[in-house]
Formats: C-alpha cells, sequence, structure tokens
C-alpha cells in the first residue's frame, strides 16, 4: 500500500506505531496510509528549520523572491498532476482542484513582490541630528496546521509568506489528503530553497499540542472547526506564540426584491454545492426578503437543483463529487434529519444519494431545505455538506440583523441592483468579507482573508500586508550621529520632546 511519509531533513524520521488511512472517496476504499508523528518526530523538523532559517533570514528579499518566482513555475508546470492528486483524495473534481492549487498561487505570486513589501518607515530629522527608521525582521519558525478542505490553497496561503519574509516553515496537513502538501515541499526545495525552510509533518492532536507546545516556533496559523480553533489560540497563546486560528461559518446570502433571480440560483448552484459544500466559503444559507422573491427563488431553484449532476472526481461533466469521508457523509445526512425534526421542509433530499459503480463512494446529494428558522440548531451550526437552507426575512432590516446575529461571521453577500441598500449592508452588517453581488467574497491575494466572531480568534488576517505583518516583528531604530560641534552641555532630548 502506497505510503505517504514525512518530509523533514534526514528523511522520514523513522518507523512510527500509528498511521491514518487515506480513502478514495470516490470507492469508499483506503488507498494509502500516513504516519502519525509525535513531539519526537516534530523535534528533528525543529532543529533543521533552526539550523537553516538564519541564513535564508540573511538572504536579500530578492534572492528569496526569485525561489517564489520559480515555485510558482515548478507549480504551474505539475498543475495536472496536483489536481489529480488532490481530487483522488479529497474528492472534489478535476476543475475544483485546479482553482485550490490556482488561489494558493495567487498568493505564491503577491509573495514574490516581497522586495517592495517589507520596504521599512523612514523619517529623517525627527530631532536634532536624529533620524528614525524600522525595518520588519522574521520571526524564525513559523507553523502552519490545516484543514482537509483545501489542501493546496491554504497551505500556500501560509507558508508562502512565512517564507519569503525569512522564516522557516514546518506545516502539519489533514491527515486525510496528505499528499499535495508534501509535493508542494518537494517543488519548493527544487525551486531553491534550503532544505529545513519548508517541512511536512504528519499527525492527529497529538502532533498539534507538540507544535502549540514548543518553545522554538514562534507563530502558529490554524483553519478548522471553531472549537479546534478556539483551543489553539488559547494554547499557543498561553505558550506565548502569536497565533491566527480561522474557524467555522455559515454564510447568509441576503437576495432583494429588485436582485436578478436567475443570475442568483446561477451563483448558489456553484457557491453552496460546489466543492460539495466543503468549503468555509460557501454559501449554505440564502435569505430571500418578501415572500414573493423566496416564492420565485425557490420555484427556479428547484429545477436548477435537479439538473445539478454527482460525480467521480474525474467526471469533467460533474458539478461536484463526493465529500472526503464516510463520517463526514453521515454527519451531513443527519443534520438534514435534524433539519427536518426541527420543521424544516425538505424540498430537496440529498440522503441516501448512490452512484451507480461507485455505490460504496462518499456521495451526498444536493440539498434544499426551506422554512429554516433562527432557533433551529441546523442554522445555527456548520454543515459543511451540498445543503442550502431558505431562511425567509420579511424586510431588509431582519436580512442585515441575520447575519450580524450569527455566531460566525466569515463571509456574506447581498444580491440587489439598488446601490444604496449594498451600501448600507456593505457598511452595517457584522462580518468580516462581504460581497455584493459576488456569492463567495474571498479576496483577492494582496488584499487580505479572516472572518468575524468564532470565524477567527486572533486579531491578525491571513495573506496580503496582514500576512506579512502576522509573520513579522517590527524593529524601530533611532540614531543620531554627532558632529562634534554640539554644546556637551546639552542633555539628549527625545525628538517628540523637543
Amino acid at each position: 500500500m502506497r505510503q505517504v511519509d514525512h518530509f523533514i531533513v534526514g528523511g522520514s524520521g523513522g518507523p512510527s506505531a500509528r498511521h491514518h488511512d487515506i480513502f478514495d472517496p470516490n470507492q469508499g476504499e483506503v488507498q494509502a496510509q500516513v504516519p502519525l508523528g509525535d513531539a519526537a518526530l516534530l523535534e528533528k523538523a525543529v532543529t533543521a528549520a533552526k539550523a537553516a532559517q538564519p541564513a535564508w533570514a540573511a538572504t536579500n528579499p530578492q534572492k528569496r523572491a526569485r525561489v517564489m518566482f520559480e515555485f510558482k513555475r515548478l507549480v504551474e508546470a505539475n498543475m495536472e498532476e496536483l489536481a489529480a492528486l488532490l481530487s483522488s483524495e479529497h474528492g472534489k473534481v478535476i476543475a475544483d482542484a485546479r482553482g485550490d492549487v490556482q488561489r494558493g498561487l495567487d498568493v505564491i505570486e503577491f509573495a514574490c513582490g516581497i522586495p517592495h513589501a517589507l520596504k521599512g518607515e523612514y523619517t529623517q530629522g525627527a530631532g536634532p541630528g536624529i533620524d528614525v527608521y524600522s525595518m520588519r525582521q522574521p520571526l524564525g519558525i513559523g507553523a502552519g496546521i490545516t484543514p482537509f478542505n483545501f489542501p493546496a490553497m491554504i497551505p500556500m496561503w501560509m507558508f508562502g509568506v512565512s517564507i519569503v519574509v525569512g522564516n522557516a516553515f514546518i506545516l502539519k496537513p489533514s491527515e486525510r489528503d496528505p499528499s499535495v502538501p508534501v509535493r508542494l515541499a518537494e517543488l519548493m526545495l527544487e525551486a531553491g530553497a534550503p532544505e529545513g525552510i519548508l517541512q511536512v509533518v504528519h499527525g492527529d492532536k497529538e502532533m498539534v499540542d507538540a507544535i502549540l507546545d514548543h518553545e522554538d516556533i514562534a507563530a502558529v496559523s490554524f483553519v478548522g472547526s471553531s472549537d479546534i480553533a478556539h483551543y489553539v489560540y488559547k494554547r499557543g497563546v498561553a505558550a506565548g506564540k502569536r497565533v491566527q486560528a480561522m474557524g467555522g461559518a455559515k454564510n447568509h446570502g441576503i437576495v432583494m426584491p429588485d436582485a436578478d433571480v436567475d443570475q442568483v440560483v446561477n451563483d448558489l448552484s456553484g457557491a453552496a454545492f460546489g466543492s460539495a459544500g466543503e468549503r468555509c466559503m460557501a454559501l449554505p444559507v440564502v435569505v430571500p426578503v418578501g415572500e414573493d422573491t423566496a416564492n420565485r427563488l425557490r420555484d427556479k431553484m428547484i429545477p436548477a437543483i435537479e439538473k445539478m449532476r454527482v460525480g467521480i472526481s474525474t467526471d469533467l461533466e460533474a458539478d461536484y463529487g463526493p465529500v472526503v469521508t464516510a463520517e463526514h457523509k453521515a454527519r451531513v445526512e443527519g443534520w438534514i434529519g435534524t433539519a427536518e425534526k426541527e420543521g424544516g421542509e425538505i424540498v430537496v433530499d440529498g440522503r441516501g444519494f448512490s452512484l451507480q459503480g461507485h455505490e460504496k463512494g462518499f456521495f451526498v446529494g444536493p440539498t434544499l431545505i426551506d422554512h429554516v428558522t433562527t432557533d433551529m440548531e441546523s442554522y445555527k451550526e456548520e454543515i459543511f455538506g451540498p445543503v442550502l437552507q431558505i431562511v425567509r426575512a420579511k424586510d431588509f432590516e431582519e436580512a442585515v440583523s441575520l447575519p450580524s446575529k450569527h455566531q460566525y461571521g466569515n463571509g456574506v453577500a447581498i444580491f440587489t441592483r439598488n446601490g444604496h441598500a449594498a451600501r448600507e449592508f456593505a457598511a452595517r452588517v457584522e462580518v468580516g468579507m462581504v460581497g455584493i453581488n459576488v456569492p463567495i467574497p474571498v479576496p483577492v491575494a494582496y488584499h487580505s482573508f479572516g472572518g468575524w466572531k468564532r470565524s477567527a480568534f486572533g486579531d491578525t488576517n491571513q495573506h496580503g500586508m496582514e500576512g506579512i505583518k502576522f509573520w513579522t516583528k517590527v524593529k524601530t531604530i533611532t540614531q543620531r550621529w554627532p558632529d562634534g560641534s554640539a554644546d556637551e552641555g546639552n542633555a539628549f532630548v527625545i525628538p517628540t520632546m523637543g
């Protein structure tokens, strides 16, 4: 059986007593195994990172950027291999897998501009003969703990910025689909990064805790469920680390009466069901304003869902593929059952979906649930599957309040032709990322990604200039070069006090 090893300096770290099965979600069968590391294995990676990082930090930013340029070229040259590998372990269709890789490359492109982005501030003449300047310096060793749903994009969001500013980086990807992160680390080494600058360790909670507790790891970035994000944040901060921990989501799409309903239905088909709904920026809740809007939307949504094609990940005509594991399939179907018990109307039921020839695959059919209310647990919690819930709002004020009052605050969208309504909504809604006629408002790489409330713990977002701030520390220098003519009896005066 295929083995996916750790990628650390000195080899795989030796035999492991514990392993995790990697499934083929299309067939429902084990296709590979990955070893689960421990604190001793992490120590080997940290030792190698400590040895490599000082020289890498001393390398000028332009040379570090050239490594990123070459890494980008290599990833693009190997795009089809990476997409196929990603699909085989995750289950998302090839088109979505390519998008997963490309969205990560967008941040690598941003990282290629690091010589400009790292320039500090300078003030000449802040006081008599005094100049003040600042510089951004790397933290040392950073770590990333990433989820199964974007095994290429999210690692590149983290290590691309962290490495290019001069840090060494240790990545712990999901044990469900770890092959692409290892392949990316191989390509980074091929691109010219020194050994030890990007390493990959596999593991479960034992490895996570070892990362959070290790005194030589200065910062940790995490993406996953909110409960685990909160745990990671508290434990990491208690250990003196800088931590950004991105959690779950329950993104809403507000549909105003003047919206183009045909366009909304088209957007919802991708935003709610694409990648089997396994995205923290998916749009699983649609909020039509007014009964007429709700009925028109529902009437057009049903035939659109019925036309959707669920297929294996290599089916080029499939809209989406299987979910990642049998346990996750059961969890999603369990939430559909919960919504039904709570009084939701199951308009289109995806439970029990079976694909001919792939009956053991982890497939869930597209599901539409109407008359969902805010007191339902199925509304309060993240389902993370191909399930769209309709929550009807009587007016604009209620539509603003629904996402604002929800425990999650990752993303939200409004569909309207009214510029005033869109502007008012964007200003008032209590959510971190807003789309106006954009169903999945993930910012471009040179802006930053991050939600509010239980969708994010920590005060710094991912990638863009926020990412550079997270992975660096500021040093400010106040300098004076006396010319020897000053009266020796005059005391030095701090510039702001002169």
